[in-house]
């Protein structure tokens, strides 16, 4: 039975319990199932799970930041190639956020739903938040009782600096360099394990939902994923095809032809770090970026560059909040564009990464876990978008880096055929 049982991908796992859990959770409100008791009574298996994920964020964040920093290699070896494309990073990344942001406040994504708002939840004040509050709160006067409280903004500012501090220290920090990846690596398959618990988690708090609110939630987490995919094609088809045009000055039409087959891998797989052999093939032999340009440009993005991830954070912390009523205040908009940019960063090139990033975006504002569970469900759909609009970033990027720093053969790139 277990030998069946993880036999089947743990997508097909998660979306079987969304609908099991969905259909039971109706029929238990509307007939009156098991003797009329609340279905609030199976909800503990949901908050199981969703403690299980507390508990990966402090050390994953942490880890996969000061890890995918040490990548970079010596911040005096980077130049002019690693500075353009940290500009471009950041700059896409910051676009991807406010587009998820922007969507989500416009449509009312999650609105209507009036889920109850979990007993101790932290709903920050807007009216005591103010810009200078936010900057001290960012920088914390003792990193071992931010790790201890989980406060995630000094966390990530934390993280950042001490990766930072690892570059600058060279040969020195080797060992630190070392104990990051390897701690990186352990917290990568502790979160595979936690995540073998969706399933049960989604169908638990799927139950508990449906059976309070019906059959709505099904509208809201459809209109969840439809934006999903409509703010990546703004992505792919606006924000990229410009830095193609106006930055590389390159036509946009040869670019899409040459990335094809690894935003064809990415989709499926649903993995960065399984796209990148194609995503460096294609770039290489297609786009003709030289060897050097590209295998550290995609190399990086693969770590860093999610606007996928990033977009999809905003639009999701905005759906959370809207679900609990949660009034969102300006400061609490600039904190989920921070926490979502720094927290694409940290986010893994593997399937369902992204879940558990979100869970430091809405830490970060106050708005329940019980979010992550709602859209778990419907997350691979959406992850699928997300990992092929990060894969055609990064080779929009190393294009672009490319292209500035005379390291593309334009004829090549023309001229080239599919692989």
């Amino acid at each position: 039975m277990f030998k069946v049982w993880f036999s089947i991908p743990l997508w097909q796992r998660v979306i079987g319990a969304l609908i099991v859990g969905t259909a039971l959770g109706w029929a238990w409100q509307e007939y009156g199932l098991f003797g009329g008791a609340d279905p609030t009574s199976i909800k503990w298996i949901g908050d199981l799970f969703i403690k299980a994920i507390k508990m990966l964020i402090v050390p994953l964040i942490f880890f996969s930041l000061v890890s995918g920093i040490a990548a970079l290699g010596d911040l005096k070896k980077l130049g002019n190639v690693g500075g353009k494309a940290l500009m471009i990073f950041a700059a896409t990344a910051a676009f991807s956020v406010s587009l998820g942001l922007t969507m989500a406040t416009v449509a009312g994504l999650g609105k209507g739903l009036d889920v109850q708002l979990p007993e101790g939840a932290d709903v920050p004040d807007a009216a005591t938040t103010t810009a200078v509050d936010m900057i001290l709160s960012m920088v914390t006067d003792n990193p071992v009782a931010t790790m201890a409280e989980g406060q995630v903004l000094p966390l990530i500012i934390f993280a950042l600096l001490f990766g930072i501090s690892v570059l600058m220290a060279g040969k020195e920090a080797a060992p630190i360099v070392k104990a990051m990846d390897a701690g990186a690596a352990v917290m990568q398959r502790m979160t595979m394990i936690v995540m073998e618990l969706a399933p049960f988690g989604v169908f638990a708090l799927m139950v508990w939902v449906a059976g309070t609110l019906g059959l709505d939630v099904l509208q809201s987490l459809a209109q969840v994923v439809l934006f999903n995919y409509i703010g990546c094609f703004i992505i792919i088809l606006v924000a990229y095809p410009t830095i193609i045009k106006f930055i590389a000055k390159l036509p946009v039409v040869d670019f899409f032809r040459g990335i094809v087959d690894a935003q064809v891998v990415a989709f499926s797989t649903a993995s960065s770090n399984a796209a990148l052999p194609v995503t460096l093939r294609c770039v290489q032999r297609n786009l003709g970026v030289s060897r050097s340009v590209s295998s550290f440009v995609v190399a990086l993005g693969a770590t860093i560059n999610m606007n996928g991830t990033a977009m999809y954070l905003g639009l999701v912390a905005v759906f959370g909040a809207n679900v609990y009523g949660i009034e969102l205040s300006w400061m609490s908009y600039v904190l989920i564009a921070i926490t979502a940019t720094l927290g694409s960063v940290g986010a893994a090139g593997i399937p369902g990464s992204g879940l558990i990033m979100l869970t430091l975006v809405l830490t970060s504002i106050g708005v329940p876990l019980e979010t992550v569970a709602l859209v778990a469900g419907i997350n691979h759909i959406m992850d699928m978008m997300r990992t092929m609009t990060n894969v055609t970033g990064d080779a929009t990027v190393a294009v672009a880096v490319g292209r500035m720093a005379g390291e593309i053969d334009v004829e090549e790139y023309v001229s080239a055929d599919d692989i």
